[in-house]
């Protein structure tokens, strides 16, 4: 995979985050994808838990900003840089991603790295 495909994957996730839809959030993944929403968590294994646990979770449109780089992908995995603010939070995350996608492009493992950087209230 090139860093176009993680550059489109990337987008599509940006749009499942903004409509909360669980067919779109379930496109992104394999069936048996592997979600890491922490380095150490243990996953959310398959698409209907990545789905369910997702949703579980999710940011409503407007409460959030991303900008994001793809930083480049190795041996199958592409990796993400971004920053995720969170205004009415006063809060600053600081990401990197790693993405394993298939031929497809869907995804099979995401690992979350991040560190929160308050914002001055």
């Amino acid at each position: 995979m090139s860093d176009p495909d993680y550059e489109a994957w990337v987008e599509r996730y940006i749009s499942a985050w903004r409509s909360n839809d669980p067919d779109e959030i379930g496109a992104l993944f394999s069936d048996d994808a592997a979600y890491l929403p922490t380095s150490y968590s243990e996953p959310w294994q398959g698409r209907d838990k990545i789905v369910a646990e997702w949703l579980a979770r999710k940011d409503e449109v407007g409460d959030w900003t991303f900008e994001y780089d793809v930083i480049g992908a190795i041996d199958g995995i592409g990796f993400v840089r971004g920053v995720t603010v969170y205004p009415k939070d006063a809060e600053e995350y600081h990401n990197l991603w790693e993405v394993s996608l298939d031929k497809s492009g869907s995804c099979t493992r995401f690992v979350e790295w991040w560190m929160l950087k308050p914002l001055p209230k």
